[in-house]
């Protein structure tokens, strides 16, 4: 099919389809990812699938790259979920979605690749790309953020000396509330450098340093660098399990660092997994397991006591813990309706009737569970469980040294009982 010219509206001229928009035939949806410099930046085959479309999709800043030329455009709705109906009307149309960059990195990308997973894609460099080749940052010595769903303290769990960062902001704001939070967490001394608008006519680069950042706003459309410096103060975390007792606001009662890393441990945490923290105290294991386990883990902390459940929350504003949700209730009750979990660490609760058998029954097949216990009576019912479920039960006896006047001695920390069992698949 011959495709009348069309202008890219960028004073380079009319251009054509260069044949199909798609080789397969079945491929009816396309996502093209658009810069600053509009149609003018894409390679042939993009402006070939963008000239071919029947309908557009996209915000307005998007849609504005293409010159009016009659044909049928759709924008984005609110909520975001209402377009995916109006695209599924249009089945065996030629529809192409205009998104920024490479739709597959932070942007609208995933929710259709799951909803159509027949669409081909058709990226632009990221902004982490743009923003790495001008920084001169190989993709091995950084980190990648996204601030558009999550809040800024989800930076506190990636801060330390000579870290490196690229964030996606959420508005122009964004860089100078981080310069902020940098200073507030003894990293003053951290350079920062914003992209505005890159890879069109409008592109600025503004730099300085976080504990003196100049700039109250900047464009909304921007990217942000960040190496990180320490300064006087500078809390510097290992992802490793075990931080210091007294990093966490707690009332005392708490798993602690010698016995939390051993717990992490046996809890093995993996990407994407969700953890149920039941009888979760202050949230210790749960943030541990949750740094342990990468940005897309989730856990559910699980607490029947309200000022417990406030020590979680100001703990999980602490250590950047954003995918922690606290449950506030008493389990068993309140389990019910959660998402199940692929693996449930008990720290409370284990004599309460009914607690084990919601949470065995929740596990996802071939998931893991891990109970402590220091009384005699939750012994027993690790040892009951361990008896009708197998699964390994061992003993935890730790000592600290104390002063004993002019000389060291040992002090033993209450011992532990530690059970652990796999679902069968």
């Amino acid at each position: 099919m011959t495709q009348s010219p069309v202008s890219d509206g960028q004073g380079a001229g009319p251009w054509t389809s260069l044949g199909p928009a798609a080789p397969d035939p079945g491929a009816w949806l396309s996502v093209v990812g658009v810069h600053e410099d509009g149609l003018a930046g894409l390679g042939a085959r993009a402006r070939a699938v963008v000239a071919g479309a029947e309908t557009l999709v996209g915000d307005a800043r998007m849609l504005g790259h293409v010159p009016e030329d009659g044909r049928e455009r759709l924008s984005w709705p609110k909520p975001l979920s209402a377009l995916f109906p109006e695209i599924e009307k249009r089945r065996g149309r030629r529809v192409c979605v205009l998104a920024s960059g490479d739709p597959l990195v932070h942007g609208i990308g995933a929710l259709i690749a799951a909803r159509f997973p027949e669409a081909v894609f058709l990226p632009a460099p990221s902004s982490f790309a743009l923003a790495r080749a001008r920084m001169g940052w190989d993709d091995g010595s950084l980190e990648c953020l996204s601030l558009h769903h999550h809040p800024l303290e989800s930076l506190a769990g990636a801060l330390f000396p000579g870290a490196r960062l690229l964030l996606l902001t959420r508005d122009g704001a964004t860089p100078a509330a981080a310069a902020a939070f940098l200073t507030a967490r003894g990293f003053g001394p951290s350079r920062l450098t914003v992209f505005e608008r890159m890879a069109g006519p409008r592109e600025v680069r503004l730099e300085g340093v976080a504990g003196s950042w100049p700039h109250e706003r900047v464009d909304d459309l921007n990217v942000l660098a960040i190496e990180c410096r320490a300064g006087d103060g500078a809390l510097a975390l290992p992802r490793a399990p075990g931080l210091d007792d007294d990093l966490f606001a707690s009332d005392g009662v708490m798993t602690k660092r010698e016995a939390r890393a051993l717990t992490i441990s046996a809890l093995r945490p993996l990407p994407g997994q969700v953890l149920w923290d039941v009888g979760a105290g202050c949230g210790s294991i749960g943030i541990e397991w949750l740094r342990a386990a990468g940005p897309k883990a989730r856990v559910l902390a699980i607490e029947a006591k309200p000022e417990r459940c406030a020590l979680i929350a100001d703990n999980r504003v602490r250590f950047g813990a954003t995918r922690l949700e606290i449950v506030a209730g008493e389990a068993p009750e309140a389990l019910a309706g959660l998402t199940a979990p692929d693996t449930v660490f008990i720290g409370g609760g284990i004599t309460v009737p009914g607690v084990f058998a919601a949470c065995w029954g929740a596990l996802k097949p071939g998931g893991l569970l891990v109970a402590n216990g220091v009384t005699l009576e939750a012994e027993a019912a690790l040892a009951g469980w361990s008896q009708s479920h197998g699964g390994a039960l061992i003993r935890i006896e730790i000592a600290r040294t104390v002063p004993l006047g002019g000389f060291t001695g040992w002090r033993p920390l209450m011992p532990l009982s530690q059970w652990s069992v796999r679902k069968a698949p």
